[in-house]
């Protein structure tokens, strides 16, 4: 799981969701599987389905639109028979979410995924930590190590980390 796909991961399961993530899916007959799906999120109270697809990938547009043209195939096959088959009688919506290293002013979507960047994924998961507030009063809980981090880099543990103006001794002992 990349850096980018663990962070996915503990945001979706933090905000409730049930989460599988890199689950393959049709087994094929000589060995292997079709297809990898990297997040896919379900939760309980709103129904809402999400799979995002992360990458920092240089392709061209033509070779992504073949790639997803093929992960979002798979997940409309496999997901409610492989993954969240107790879906299959009333399948929610799925929404499908590519994040990217950049997101085009003039390109929204991609063979039927929405496109955001990592930036914009990043705000909106910085959004989320910050509402927290400091970690002395509201830490996130330990099973979620990288949102922890933000909220220290953030939010700090008893002050903002803009605000502490370390003492000299302070800053020698942290470089010891």
């Amino acid at each position: 799981m990349t850096h980018l796909e663990a962070l996915v991961h503990e945001f979706l399961d933090w905000q409730g969701y049930l989460v599988r993530a890199n689950k393959k899916v049709g087994r094929l007959g000589h060995g292997g599987w079709e297809m990898e799906l990297d997040l896919i999120g379900y939760h309980p109270k709103t129904r809402d389905i999400l799979h995002y697809e992360p990458s920092i990938d240089a392709l061209g547009w033509p070779k992504r639109e073949a790639r997803y043209r093929k992960k979002i195939e798979a997940a409309r096959r496999y997901i409610f028979t492989e993954i969240f088959p107790w879906l299959a009688e009333n399948p929610p919506m799925i929404r499908h979410i590519a994040v990217f290293i950049s997101h085009p002013r003039n390109r929204h979507q991609l063979a039927g995924f929405e496109i955001i960047s990592i930036d914009e994924m990043m705000a909106k998961i910085r959004e989320r930590v910050m509402e927290c507030g400091k970690m002395s009063k509201n830490a996130i809980p330990e099973q979620y190590p990288l949102l922890r981090t933000l909220q220290l880099s953030h939010n700090g543990y008893f002050r903002v980390i803009s605000d502490a103006t370390p003492t000299k001794a302070s800053a020698a002992s942290a470089g010891a």
